[in-house]
């Protein structure tokens, strides 16, 4: 059966590379890809497949099989803003697909299609295809007013997901995701960092910057003072953790003739260690709040658990990697990456076993915008060639889902996840 669905991806690569195409031209920002979801559907109900489920607002599902084992796999619908990116949507923050999910959702289109066409549903089981939301942590203001109107409780695809109950049914999730790094044909057993959102508002006082500067409250330098602050704590970061703090002023003053009232900094504390990670947060809300009081002004912060650290489930991580060596040599899989980059993918894998394999055929910078696709028959007909194989093997040998699952113990309950997020 693994040789037929090769057959079968080779005879459909064109519409796969059309498809991909077609997507990457057509960027979205999280909560907002109806014209991708279009696409796809109608993709999926020319091969057959009916809609089994809509959920976290532009998310959805086809399935085929039924029982278990039960094998998700993951495709995420939304772009992130890139300016001056040749494909950028200037209607939305100028959304591009340079994060590449765009591919994710064409290489997964074509990896159900085909186990339709080799008829996998003759083995027992289950497949379920999600297609996620709003992985991108951006356009936090319409997100929040999305939570405001009760349209969605959560500001990421996959946590809405967990909170709609949409995965309690799967044993397994397979995940894939474009790589900058070109000197690998994919990676294998790859670990993401986590992070939370931290919003900084420092209040001072305007008065005329030129007359009476004497009578104000200067902001920006109760910021600048909280910069230094947080380059001192950069010292004592704890190297196997890879602690990460950065951000961006997204209000700096409101006229340059007066003493800054009020200034915005955003910005991300990412870890591996969730522990250390909240413990560095604290420590920079504490800075910051003092830096203020230290020149007569107040800092507000506002946190927002972002997303968890990703372990990826190394039983399923070897099934895979068998199959990338149909493609490559063991030197060309990169093995173990502790990447400082984050997902709601490590919200999922808290949960249930997942991976997240790591393609390449990508070309520029990612999230960068001279990002495009380099390769596209590496990209999108390998990925998928490798996909549809472990799909094949694992619904072949039941024996090999149960010792994953036997093997996973989830990193929390439900309750006290949500009790984290919510805290």
């Amino acid at each position: 059966m693994k040789q037929t669905v090769i057959k079968v991806l080779d005879q459909m690569a064109d519409k796969t590379i059309e498809l991909g195409r077609k997507l990457f031209k057509t960027p979205e920002l999280g909560f907002k890809e109806f014209k991708t979801k279009e696409i796809l559907m109608k993709e999926l109900s020319d091969a057959g497949f009916k809609v089994e489920r809509e959920f976290a607002r532009t998310g959805f599902s086809v399935s085929m099989g039924s029982g278990h084992p039960h094998i998700g796999l993951i495709a995420e619908l939304d772009a992130i803003p890139t300016l001056g990116h040749p494909h950028a949507n200037l209607n939305d923050q100028s959304a591009a697909h340079t994060c590449a999910h765009s591919t994710q959702c064409a290489i997964m289109t074509s990896v159900i299609k085909a186990l339709k066409e080799v008829n996998v549903t003759e083995l027992p089981g289950k497949v379920t295809l999600f297609f996620t939301p709003a992985e991108e942590f951006t356009d936090m203001a319409f997100r929040h007013e999305l939570i405001t109107k009760g349209e969605i409780q959560y500001p990421a695809g996959k946590i809405q997901m967990l909170y709609e109950g949409i995965f309690d049914d799967v044993d397994l999730c397979l995940h894939l995701h474009a790589m900058g790094n070109d000197q690998y044909r994919f990676a294998s057993d790859s670990h993401l960092a986590g992070f939370i959102y931290k919003k900084f508002t420092f209040v001072g006082k305007a008065s005329h910057a030129a007359v009476l500067p004497h009578l104000g409250v200067n902001a920006l330098n109760a910021f600048t003072l909280f910069q230094s602050a947080a380059g001192m704590l950069r010292e004592t970061f704890v190297d196997e953790d890879k602690n990460r703090f950065h951000g961006i002023v997204t209000e700096g003053g409101q006229t340059v003739n007066s003493i800054p009232e009020r200034v915005v900094y955003e910005g991300y504390v990412r870890s591996f260690n969730t522990e250390n990670m909240k413990a560095l947060s604290d420590k920079l809300t504490n800075a910051a709040q003092h830096c203020a009081q230290a020149l007569g002004a107040e800092c507000i912060v506002e946190d927002t658990p972002g997303y968890l650290p990703f372990k990826p489930c190394h039983e399923l991580s070897l099934i895979v990697e068998e199959n990338m060596l149909h493609f490559c040599s063991p030197d060309q899989i990169l093995h173990d990456e502790k990447s400082v980059a984050a997902g709601d993918i490590g919200d999922l894998g808290v949960f249930v076993p997942t991976i997240q394999f790591g393609y390449g055929g990508v070309g520029g910078v990612i999230h960068g915008k001279n990002m495009f696709i380099e390769d596209e028959q590496r990209l999108y007909i390998e990925s998928a060639k490798v996909t549809a194989m472990t799909v094949i093997d694992l619904m072949s040998h039941p024996d090999k889902v149960k010792r994953v699952v036997d093997s996973f113990k989830p990193a929390m309950t439900k309750e006290e996840y949500f009790e984290y997020l919510n805290r």
